[in-house]
């Protein structure tokens, strides 16, 4: 079973024989929790893939937002991307020091209407697992009309995942560990509740990645994967997860076995465990 997409992703191979093209540029998409050193930025500051932008999470988001990292405005995502050289016509190669925040970006990318978006398979670990070039220089500046066009299909918002629990239209799937979903393990932000929103399915995003060498597994481990988790690949999805990032993990494994009916719940359990009345449930998943 090939992938449906596998234009998705790109091999370090591709991308060696193609660094400099004027169509290609390349994104540091990495993500970190808050409070873990050395930061993402500090990490691009020491070393990465040559003519690299650093694309910031955290900013390049609705900052005045109580919650982490949640989608900008259009307005916003355009200038800040422009900014860095990132627009039309341009075939964006976005990697990470894991799969999480270039799965996050290439959704947000998606989310404003430019789909010629890629990720490298592997990341920046396997590029330097290689011996491959890296350096600590920033590129030059370079502007780039980025045309913003909104696709709310991809995104649903606390509203309608409250609406979801009573039309259960959507199934609602959750990327984070066992321990978290079920309610038996801390949360890592403080103030949240424990356990998932009712009637949800628990697939850990990392049960789509081989451990052992960071690459996404093939398209029918992957689908067999969310169907072990009880997810009808027939049916519309909508993904979550702690604050909208690994959630894209899984929107990405259902974009590359073909899935056409996912979106991600952008505010996650950052904003549906916060206190309050949201119902909540904990325990394994009821299929």
């Amino acid at each position: 079973m090939p992938y449906a997409h596998p234009e998705t992703l790109v091999s370090t191979d591709w991308l060696a024989q193609r660094l400099g093209a004027p169509d290609i540029r390349v994104v540091d998409a990495s993500f970190k929790m808050p409070g873990v050193t050395p930061t993402t930025r500090e990490d691009y500051d020491a070393g990465h893939i040559p003519g690299t932008v650093f694309f910031d999470i955290d900013e390049i988001a609705d900052t005045d937002s109580p919650l982490p990292h949640m989608l900008p405005s259009p307005e916003k995502f355009a200038a800040r991307v422009r900014k860095l050289g990132l627009g039309d016509g341009n075939r964006i190669v976005l990697y990470g020091s894991g799969l999480n925040g270039a799965a996050r970006v290439w959704w947000t990318f998606r989310a404003f209407g430019h789909s010629d978006i890629a990720i490298l398979d592997g990341g920046f670990k396997k590029w330097q697992a290689e011996g491959r070039p890296v350096d600590d220089l920033p590129p030059p500046p370079r502007d780039r009309h980025f045309t913003a066009r909104f696709n709310s299909l991809l995104v649903r918002d606390k509203a309608q995942m409250l609406a979801n629990i009573e039309g259960r239209q959507a199934q609602v799937v959750d990327a984070r560990a066992k321990g978290r979903f079920e309610g038996t393990a801390p949360e890592p932000r403080a103030g949240l509740r424990s356990g998932h929103i009712p009637g949800s399915l628990n697939l850990d995003h990392l049960d789509l990645v081989d451990a052992a060498t960071g690459l996404l597994k093939p398209a029918e481990a992957i689908k067999a994967a969310f169907e072990g988790a009880g997810v009808d690949l027939r049916r519309p999805i909508v993904t979550t997860c702690g604050s909208g990032v690994t959630a894209s993990v899984l929107a990405l494994g259902l974009h590359l076995i073909g899935h056409r009916d996912v979106a991600v719940y952008d505010g996650s359990w950052s904003e549906w465990g916060l206190p309050g009345d949201h119902p909540v449930e904990t325990g394994p998943a009821r299929r």
